[in-house]
């Protein structure tokens, strides 16, 4: 999974499709993402000590990852994303639209340079 907490995405798919926003958490094992502004639903909280008024709370729920796509910095379309190594050995992340890179993964490694 080569989506990362920061990324900014757009939603493809679900009631939320089109909307964009910045990735709060990733699961790895769930294959899922938390997308600020994305999927909302209503958690209905008792009266408690912590919560004195009680209602209804508007909380964000995960979403597939396969539901959502990188926005590309260049070109700021939804764009697909893949791995290269630089001539130094460095592994970055990179949009495969404009192949621009999207950071690095890992630090120069003298086997991967070329």
């Amino acid at each position: 999974m080569l989506i990362k907490v920061d990324d900014i995405v757009k939603v493809i798919a679900g009631d939320d499709r089109g909307a964009t926003g910045k990735v709060l958490s990733v699961n790895r094992e769930k294959k899922k993402v938390l997308v600020e502004g994305v999927n909302r639903v209503y958690k209905h909280v008792r009266r408690s000590q912590r919560n004195p008024q009680g209602g209804r709370l508007s909380k964000e729920m995960p979403v597939a990852v396969s539901n959502v796509m990188v926005i590309c910095p260049q070109t700021n379309e939804p764009t697909r994303i893949g791995i290269r190594y630089l001539a130094d050995g460095t592994k970055e992340r990179f949009a495969k639209s404009s192949g621009a890179s999207l950071g690095s993964l890992s630090p120069a490694r003298p086997s991967h340079a070329s």
